[in-house]
């Protein structure tokens, strides 16, 4: 759980490194928050779902086909710089500039891309962007770079 929370606490620090196990951790966080977000949207009613949507679709009665609402909105404000900075820090930990997250806006190779980038290890040793995580415990690595 420490794992996970660890880029809330790196809030918007885009220096430094981030591993792995920090990165994925902190992606699988976002979508239960997410997911967790959309299904009260759509039980509350707040999600937005077709106007077209068949009445006979039991599952767009139940808010299913909704696309997020007030709920999610709000998560994803939340949670985007966290998840940029991360992103950022773990691309410095392949020693790459964090200007390649970027390249996400090009459709489907630049997710591939980033992707591949997100599952390499981490240069071993220090690189330009700071001392390798590796090793160092969730609290380590907060005070390291606080």
């Amino acid at each position: 759980m420490e794992w996970m929370l660890l880029p809330l606490k790196r809030y918007a620090q885009f220096s430094g490194r981030s591993r792995r196990k920090e990165y994925w951790m902190f992606v699988l966080l976002v979508f239960i928050i997410y997911v967790i977000a959309m299904f009260l949207d759509s039980m509350l009613g707040f999600g937005t779902t077709s106007r077209y949507a068949d009445l006979s679709d039991t599952s767009a009665a139940v808010g299913f086909n909704s696309q997020g609402g007030i709920l999610t909105a709000i998560a994803m404000l939340a949670l985007f710089l966290p998840s940029l900075a991360v992103g950022v820090r773990r691309l410095h930990d392949t020693d790459r500039s964090g200007w390649w997250i970027l390249i996400g806006l090009v459709p489907i190779i630049g997710t591939i891309v980033l992707l591949v980038f997100y599952c390499t290890d981490g240069t071993k040793g220090p690189n330009r962007f700071g001392p390798d995580p590796k090793g160092d415990t969730p609290a380590e690595l907060a005070e390291k770079f606080s």
